[in-house]
């Protein structure tokens, strides 16, 4: 039959680099080591989380394949022999830890030194850099969250300092919220506002219009006038006969008698020849009877 020979190599660290070197050494059987806390705080300095956290972050990688806890800090032959371990591997630039110049020196000699690429911003030293930078955002991120200052080993000036801090910046942010605001509604108002002034623009080149189509020179206004005017003239002035119109002769007014009288009142030559063919006429029908 065919023997399979199964390749174990160490992933060597305490926590952090193991992230990146694990991934890395995949392609065998990949056995974590990480230091206990003892080792750690001696030879490294002090961790955020504690061995046992250490252990189940590690266990939990979809890379690892084993755990080797409590591991000593410089790998010495028995060890590997004892976890039949093939190939270590970690980054190539030397590990200066524990009076030595290089602690994989004796490995790297031995032909069993597997090197990986280092990760930058990746280690122990960068995270903590990071919160020490910003340990006043940190400590006033837990006091909002209910931790005690006594919880945080903050002092009682600082937490006060703190919470002042806190209600300036909720104070400032209100005031770039209003700020915001303020200037959307102005921006809002300067695009209502062209549109009015072109609205009213329109309206007042019409109304201009009107007024001078009425009201102008040569606008229906001074028609108006002119028409009533003439209308007003007309009615008021009498109307002149033309002198070619004929003459009419007046009739003779009716002669008037007095009563009980047969004198006749003095008469013009034309009534008195008139008169005269009456009495004329009279006396005829007198001698008739």
């Amino acid at each position: 039959g065919t023997a399979f020979y199964e390749i174990r190599s160490l992933d060597s660290g305490f926590f952090h680099g193991l992230h990146s070197l694990i991934p890395q050494a995949h392609s065998s059987l990949p056995v974590s080591s990480v230091c206990s806390d003892e080792l750690t705080h001696n030879f490294k300095g002090f961790t955020v989380m504690n061995e046992n956290e250490r252990y189940d972050a590690v266990q939990h990688c979809r890379y690892v394949d084993e755990v080797v806890r409590n591991a000593p800090w410089t790998l010495t032959p028995e060890f590997l022999a004892e976890h039949r371990i093939d190939f270590v591997a970690h980054d190539d630039i030397p590990y200066s830890s524990a009076g030595s110049d290089d602690v994989y020196k004796h490995i790297k000699e031995a032909g069993m030194f597997a090197p990986t690429q280092r990760t930058e911003g990746i280690s122990t030293s960068d995270i903590i850099t990071r919160i020490v930078r910003d340990y006043d955002v940190y400590a006033r991120r837990n006091l909002q969250r209910g931790y005690t200052a006594k919880e945080l080993n903050v002092s009682f000036i600082n937490e006060k300092k703190y919470h002042l801090q806190e209600r300036v910046d909720k104070v400032k942010k209100r005031v770039k919220d209003v700020e915001e605001k303020s200037k959307e509604f102005v921006q809002k108002v300067e695009e209502k506002s062209i549109d009015l002034i072109q609205k009213w623009e329109e309206k007042s080149r019409e109304f201009i219009g009107n007024f001078l189509e009425m009201f102008g020179p040569e606008g229906a206004l001074k028609h108006m006038l002119k028409e009533g005017k003439g209308r007003m003239l007309q009615a008021i002035s009498p109307k002149q006969s033309p002198s070619s119109s004929p003459t009419h002769d007046r009739s003779p007014s009716p002669s008037f008698r007095w009563p009980f009288s047969t004198k006749t009142p003095p008469s013009s030559p034309a009534n008195r020849s008139r008169n005269e063919s009456a009495v004329t006429y009279d006396i005829s029908e007198d001698e008739e009877d």
